[in-house]
Order: structure tokens, then sequence, then C-alpha cells
């Protein structure tokens, strides 16, 4: 039998996330002081205690969440439970930098950092209110690919996300978004929800954040990884530090291959998933995409606990 662990992505924010584990594990409180040392703020009071509007910004959704995957990381070995649990690590988006992070990959600084720049980069990058994106459910990627293309008409609206079989993200210029909502309505789709998001994620309107975090990551060391990462832009294993900064890099612009990712440790016989931090909304979209892999989740002391008695 072989385990993933994964890690989520923005959407999965709470206020009052990882306050129990820090309570719980002095291991998982060190992760929280650590990101706040390297922010030079205390971001874990607003995780904990803040307004979650101000939470939700990228900037601050990024470095919060994987603070909270990797407290309930570090709670996890206090349990006995080290990452080579896991056959493979994968995150879906930000949470990639997550998985690199619990694979010994990164440090939790220099993630916290990465994940700052990376947050901000990609608000400044398209003014606000000049992006969108909308989840299409119920039409599979390569309908969702040639509405995206329907509706572009000159600007940019692409794939971005293929999340499950029957949810895909579009990404892009505001309008172009919006008339991509409307065709796939006409070509079959269930709904087409615009999401609350400030700007338009892996789309080429980041391309401006992509070169600010080519220089962010050029700075910074990357290790070999204790497992392999399922990378979101290639959905295949990678364990070579160059080849993860490059990918980190296309990424920004690049679509999130959730789908193609799970299906890959499917295949490569992963037979239980472990979501590894807030919320449980890779779960949800495993079982979409593969019924034989089992899911827990893992953000609480006590699914810490089941999950070392499971895994121990």
């Amino acid at each position: 039998m072989s385990r993933a662990f994964v890690f989520p992505g923005q959407g999965a924010q709470a206020i009052g996330m990882g306050q129990a584990l820090a309570a719980a594990y002095p291991a998982a409180q060190a992760v929280f002081d650590e990101v706040d040392d390297a922010l030079g703020e205390k971001l874990s009071a607003l995780i904990w205690d803040g307004d979650i509007a101000e939470l939700t910004l990228t900037s601050n959704a990024q470095p919060a969440l994987m603070a909270t995957s990797m407290a309930a990381m570090r709670a996890l070995e206090a349990e006995g439970v080290t990452i080579t649990a896991a056959g493979f690590v994968a995150g879906h988006s930000l949470g990639e930098y997550s998985a690199l992070a619990a694979a010994g990959a990164l440090s939790v600084g220099d993630t916290a950092k990465l994940l700052r720049t990376r947050g901000q980069a990609m608000q400044n990058a398209v003014p606000v209110g000049q992006g969108a994106m909308a989840a299409i459910l119920g039409l599979d990627l390569a309908t969702v690919r040639d509405v995206a293309e329907a509706a572009a008409q000159g600007e940019v609206c692409q794939a971005a996300n293929d999340n499950d079989p029957m949810q895909v993200v579009v990404s892009g210029a505001k309008a172009a978004v919006e008339r991509a909502a409307e065709i796939a309505k006409d070509r079959g789709a269930k709904r087409a929800i615009m999401l609350p998001v400030s700007a338009p994620f892996h789309c080429a309107l980041m391309q401006p954040a992509a070169e600010v975090m080519a220089e962010a990551l050029a700075n910074v060391a990357i290790q070999a990884p204790a497992v392999p990462v399922v990378a979101n832009v290639r959905a295949e294993a990678v364990s070579d530090a160059d080849t993860i900064r490059a990918l980190l890099v296309e990424q920004v612009t690049g679509a999130v291959r959730w789908r193609e990712s799970v299906e890959y440790m499917g295949a490569q016989g992963v037979t239980e998933a472990w979501e590894i931090g807030a919320g449980k909304a890779l779960s949800g979209m495993i079982r979409k995409i593969n019924r034989e892999i089992a899911c827990k989740a893992v953000g609480a002391p006590d699914d810490v606990k089941a999950a070392a008695e499971s895994l121990g």
C-alpha cells in the first residue's frame, strides 16, 4: 500500500486554524513562531484572532495555510509519523510549497517568505477588478478549454485549475471569464460560479509574478525532497532541486493539473491520501477523481492521534 500526503491551497483558510495543534504540540507552536519570525510580524495572531477578510488576502492566506499544514506535520512527527510514511507528497497551488517544506526541500522560514512574496506578486500582477476566476461545474477539461478559447476574444482566458472530472476553473481578464461562464452554461455546464478571488491565478496575466518568483527562488536553498513531490504543472513526481525550482516559477502562470496528479498517484499504487492542514477540500476532489483512494484529513489534535495509530 502506498500513501500520499496532500496539502491544501487557497480557500481552505479559517480563523482559528492550527490553534488547537499549537496548544497541544510544542513542535506545532514552534512552526507558527518560526513563520512569525521569518515575516517579522505576528501572522499567528491574525490566523487565530483576526479578521477573515484580512486573512483571505493572498499575501496572508498563502503563508498562513502553509504554517497550518506544517504545524500538523510537526504534530504527526511528534507522534512518530515522519514524511517517509508517504510514497508521494503533493499540494494544490500554494500547497505545493507546503509539500516541499514537509519533505525537507525548503525550510519553513524560507517557505513563509517565498509565499509572502508570491502572494504579493500575484496580487500586484493585475489591478484589482481587472481579472477574475470562475469554477465551471459539469464539463470536462477539453470542453472547458474550448469554452475559454471561444470566450477570450483577444483577451486572456485559460483553464487554470483542473480540479476533478467535473470541476475546472477558468482564469483571465474579467470580461472574458464572465463570457466563459455564460458560454459554459450554453454548453451544458451545471453551474458556472464566479470565485471570490482577488486576482486571476494560474494564467498568462500572472507573468509579472512569475518573474518576481524566478528571482526569489534563485536565491533560496532547495534540497532534494525526502519523498517525491508530484508537481502541479507536470502531474508527475520530481525530486531534482533545480527542476523543482524551475517548476515553481512555471506554476505561477501554468495550470494546476490536480486531477491528473491524483490519477498519476493512483497509477503508482497510492490507495490512501492524508490531507495535512486546513479543511477537507482536496479529500472531496480526490474522491471524485479516484474512489479507490481512501481520504482522511489531519487538521486537529484528535486527527493527529488517529493518524498516528493508523500509520504507526
